[in-house]
């Protein structure tokens, strides 16, 4: 009986003290994001131990006596925020409150920049938490402890993306460049390469990175030209307290190390290099560089950086902030193995060769940046410069020709190719709020690119006689003008772009909430191309002079020179002809033109119950694609004129606080390139390329259904599926010709693909240590993401030869898959981070990527398809804070240094293999 009385007098007491508190609840939001929610902030009773945090959401919620109170807001970084509040006994309290950087003392007191927020896992996971759209962000945070030097790479950190073998393109659930669109905080990018639709993610350097978007499924703010992904690189943006910090790295290569390293007469290290040929090249030898390899520096990779940023108060309302970085690193590669092409159907190979590859990289890269915010208006200016390098000496040397020139070996040619291209980007962004509302955001970008190939050197030297491989040599039996040539280009690409769109909230509840959106938009892309190329040929006398033999083929400069010239021994022509034709022989081979988009987009967001939102739209693009040639296959001009009507819906329930359901469906297509669509012929070593002016755009239809579970912050779960249908896909395709050239068709009416998408993010162990200023973690993380993939298409040559008179293609399949699709793909990580009592810590990263094999190219001819064969590939990656200032790394990757292949499958013959060598570097960085 006691028990039971003072079980029910435990009761009454707290009844009574519920009912002397009142709930204060609420939502923090950021006003340096334009009102987004804002997790981790403090809200807490003045002079009080009453408080928390807010969620993952913003919001917050705290039993509070009855009475006057001081409410306090506080976030690192920003403004403090005391509000008076009076609680009544028994009733709810609703106080909402945006805290921004502005503040003057407050913020000098800081020691912690602000953006870290925008960077960190766990607030991208709130992104995608509260987006209604599908999408995937990978921030400086991850990309930093998994020790992630460029874009190219970073994008392969998420599920379903790979990257193509010694490039800086990606393949997007096995949808390669032509698929996808790249952009630099919304606003488009040109290309860096002829051959390519998107700019070599491999130039951008991490340092200018805040996140990257990876969007798979579309968004109608975006351009149509797409089935892959969009790539969006958002660039730093300081808000934060002033810093500067230089950091400096060194490393090296297993396989480069010890080489004397090659590359070819000219180009500097630094990777800054023009020329252009003589005056009257073909009159005389006039050229002043060497044939000849050139032996390099130690093969030893450097890097350095340079940043720094700060803001502060114009006025009360006006705040400035600006970032700045400057860098530049170069790199060597080093590549050993067998190289062969022209395999037929029995196995042999027409060219067999092995192959010696020595590479110097650089790049420099200048980025800088200015954020005007005055109260809800915001202005932001970006501007890039990157110039990358590339310097290579390739060494071929076995059978040229099994059926003609050195059948038993002994060929040796080279190839020296220095590439550069120097890209310069112009932004200027706003982001305007009137009232309630009405919000307007709007953007405008002038990009120039240009990519120089200043005199691409290759020589090929042949047995003396066929039948002695390893007997004197000599160019005797040389029969192609091209095999000995210099080749000179330029590609210029000249952009401007703009965005804009207006939103208006409406429809509001009883909770005063909107409950609805109308968004329109605008985006223009305007696109002048101009490429041209001239390639001089040194024609080798064969019947009226007798040929030397060639002592040393390492020495060519003693062959080709002035008196040999005057000798008769060879001649030199461009591809239009020589000293005796009657036309200009000089005039460059040209193709280029105009792409201009204009574009509109209509989407409403509503949201239907607090769980069902939905965004529904269309989007209406008008592309002109207007090409001119000049090249020596052909002369005319085409034309590319189409409307493209795309609409879009995205769905998204919320089953609770911590589970998703997200749904997407959207119409786009896929634009032919300038380089696909000019008959221009490419040359290389083992294959020649050469556009078709008939090609048109696929058409795409997409659909994605996706499942999210976010258990705690920082951690997530997620499955998805997916499904692609492509009408009339483009594909590189082998034509039947003389030398078997690639081309590019549209292949059949139908391509599918359709698979499934997992993802694990969990915290295994986080023991914390609460210290007078700071929490102090000792945590094990876990990551994991991985996609299986199903894809095929229909190849059908009778639709090649009817869209494209004079050509045809003899498919080895009448289905098969898309070219750079793996079928299966799997990225996965562990972290173990360790903070110390006195400012130090350790980070250890151990990180593996698996794909599995995928084409390369499609089959003909009874052949079989060329085919990348699968390897997985082991980092590991080490940093350690000194203290506040100081912090080092070290790192090794492709600790398994696996053999890159690549074979035809049905004659099951290694058409390429090299290994790439283990990188180890080490890193300095000194935080002012």
């Amino acid at each position: 009986m006691k028990k039971i009385l003072l079980i029910a007098l435990v009761c009454l007491c707290q009844m009574v003290g519920a009912q002397d508190k009142g709930t204060v609840t609420g939502t923090v939001t950021d006003k340096e994001m334009n009102g987004d929610s804002l997790p981790f902030a403090n809200v807490f009773i003045k002079g009080t131990s009453i408080g928390g945090n807010t969620d993952l959401d913003g919001k917050y919620t705290i039993s509070v006596p009855a009475g006057n109170h001081t409410l306090v807001f506080s976030f690192v970084g920003y403004q403090t925020i005391e509000k008076p509040i009076t609680v009544v006994a028994g009733k709810t309290l609703v106080i909402n409150q945006e805290l921004g950087a502005s503040g003057g003392e407050q913020l000098e007191e800081v020691q912690i920049n602000t953006t870290v927020n925008r960077e960190k896992e766990s607030a991208l996971l709130l992104e995608q938490k509260k987006a209604v759209v599908i999408q995937q962000k990978i921030g400086n945070q991850e990309l930093a402890r998994k020790g992630v030097g460029d874009v190219a790479t970073a994008v392969t950190k998420t599920t379903g993306v790979s990257k193509e073998e010694g490039s800086g393109s990606v393949f997007v659930r096995g949808l390669g460049d032509r698929y996808n669109v790249t952009t630099l905080n919304g606003l488009p990018l040109p290309s860096n390469d002829p051959s390519k639709k998107n700019i070599d993610l491999s130039i951008f350097s991490t340092d200018i990175v805040e996140y990257i978007g990876i969007d798979k499924t579309y968004a109608l703010n975006n351009y149509g030209d797409f089935a892959g992904a969009n790539v969006d690189i958002s660039s730093k943006v300081y808000k934060g307290k002033g810093f500067a910090e230089i950091s400096l790295g060194t490393g090296l290569n297993t396989v480069a190390n010890n080489k004397t390293f090659y590359g070819s007469d000219g180009p500097n290290s630094f990777g800054f290099y023009k020329t252009n040929y003589p005056a009257f090249p073909l009159n005389n030898y006039n050229f002043t560089t060497s044939w000849d390899r050139q032996e390099g520096n130690a093969p030893v990779n450097t890097s350095i950086a340079i940043k720094g940023g700060d803001s502060f108060n114009l006025s009360e309302n006006t705040r400035l902030s600006f970032f700045a970085v400057g860098s530049f690193n170069n790199d060597y590669t080093y590549q050993q193995g067998v190289t062969r092409a022209d395999v037929n159907v029995s196995a042999v190979a027409r060219r067999d060769l092995v192959r010696e590859s020595y590479t110097y990289n650089t790049n420099t890269t200048a980025m800088g940046n200015l954020r005007l915010k005055y109260k809800s208006h915001e202005f932001k200016y970006n501007g890039l410069m990157v110039n990358n390098s590339s310097d290579t000496h390739d060494d071929y040397q076995g059978i040229y020709d099994i059926f003609d020139n050195a059948p038993e070996g002994g060929a040796v040619i080279q190839r020296q190719t220095y590439i550069q291209n120097t890209l310069f980007v112009h932004q200027l962004l706003g982001d305007h709020k009137f009232g309630e509302n009405i919000e307007f955001d709007w953007g405008a970008s002038y990009n120039f690119n240009k990519n120089n190939v200043p005199d691409r050197k290759q020589s090929t030297v042949l047995p003396n006689r066929n039948d002695e491989p390893n007997g004197p040599k000599s160019f005797l039996l040389i029969s192609n003008d091209s095999d000995n040539h210099r080749f000179f280009s330029d590609l210029e690409e000249e952009e401007i772009a703009a965005n804009s769109s207006i939103t208006y909230k409406f429809a509001k509840d009883a909770d005063d909430i909107n409950r609805a959106k109308l968004k329109l938009g605008y985006s223009g892309r305007f696109k002048d191309v101009e490429f041209d190329a001239t390639q001089f040929n040194f024609a080798i006398t064969l019947r009226t002079v007798t040929q030397p033999i060639v002592d040393d083929v390492y020495n060519l400069d003693s062959y080709f020179n002035q008196e040999n010239f005057n000798a008769g021994l060879f001649a030199i022509r461009t591809f239009r002809g020589g000293l005796s034709s009657t036309i200009d022989v000089l005039l460059p081979q040209t193709y280029g033109g105009t792409q201009n988009i204009n574009a509109a987009y209509a989407q409403l967001e509503y949201k239907f119950s607090d769980k069902f939102t939905g965004i529904f739209g269309v989007r209406g693009e008008k592309i002109n694609q207007s090409l001119f040639y000049n090249t020596s296959i052909l002369t005319g001009e085409s034309e590319l004129d189409e409307t493209q009507i795309l609409p879009s819906a995205s769905l998204k329930y919320t089953l609770n606080d911590k589970n998703n359901l997200k749904f997407a469906a959207s119409k786009t297509y896929t634009l032919p390139q300038f380089k696909e669509r000019a008959p221009f012929l490419f040359e290389d070593i083992v294959n020649n390329s050469l556009g078709n002016p008939n090609l048109y755009s696929s058409d795409n239809y997409n659909v994605d259904f996706k499942w999210e579970f976010y258990p705690e912050k920082e951690e997530i779960i997620s499955a998805g599926l997916f499904g692609k249908y492509i009408e009339n896909p483009i594909n590189e395709v082998q034509i039947n010709s003389a030398s078997n050239d690639i081309s590019y068709a549209n292949t059949g009416d139908w391509g599918i693909a359709y698979g499934i998408e997992l993802e694990l993010r969990k915290n295994l162990f986080n023991f914390e240590t609460e210290t007078e200023d700071k929490t102090l973690n000792n945590k094990l993380t876990f990551g994991f993401n991985g996609s299986y993939m199903m894809h095929n298409q229909e190849l059908n040559k009778e639709k090649i030869i009817r869209e494209n008179p004079g050509t045809s293609v003899d498919f080895s399949n009448e289905e098969d898959g898309f070219a750079g699709a793996s079928d299966f793909l799997l990225n996965t990580d562990f972290t173990y981070l360790k903070d110390f009592r006195n400012g130090m810590n350790i980070q250890s990263t151990i990180v593996f990527n698996y794909f599995s094999d995928r084409i390369f190219a499609l089959g003909t001819e009874g052949k079989g398809n060329l085919v990348d064969k699968g390897y997985g590939t082991l980092d590991l990656i080490l940093k350690s804070n000194i203290n506040e200032n100081i912090s080092v790394g070290l790192s090794a990757k492709n600790l398994l240094n696996p053999s890159i292949e690549r074979f035809q499958d049905n004659q099951d013959v290694t058409i390429l293999s090299f290994r790439r060598g283990v990188n180890l570097n080490f890193s300095l960085s000194y935080k002012f």
